[in-house]
């Protein structure tokens, strides 16, 4: 019931920047959490950021914490990642990812899933 399309993806060097977008429809964003998601080959799955607006909450993993900024822009029903000082272990295919409601329990994993963009940090 939820769309998501994720765009932005690109090759970077390192502690260069991009943002990413997460497209959505199908609910407006104040009844969804979105998540972002990201692996590498051979890596697990990572959570690294999401954002819910029914009780305005943002989380940030340990990894990404002071560079990577998650918001939104609720009229066009789209959340951004903001990915700054990028490291070459940022080298992933990120994933938006959509539930309801709430942030809670997220990085187990999520309802809907966008198909990925690729980002690519190497000098």
């Amino acid at each position: 019931q939820v769309q998501l399309v994720e765009s932005g993806g690109g090759s970077v060097q390192p502690g260069g920047s991009l943002r990413l977008s997460c497209a959505a429809s199908g609910y407006t964003l104040d009844s969804l959490a979105i998540g972002w998601f990201r692996q590498a080959p051979g890596k697990e799955r990572e959570g690294i950021s999401c954002i819910s607006f029914s009780d305005n909450y943002t989380y940030y993993s340990d990894s990404v914490k002071g560079r990577f900024t998650i918001y939104s822009d609720n009229a066009k029903n789209t959340v951004y990642l903001q990915m700054n000082s990028l490291k070459s272990e940022d080298t992933a295919v990120y994933y938006c990812a959509a539930q309801r409601y709430y942030c809670s329990g997220f990085r187990a994993g999520m309802d809907y899933w966008g198909k990925g963009t690729l980002v690519t940090v190497s000098s």
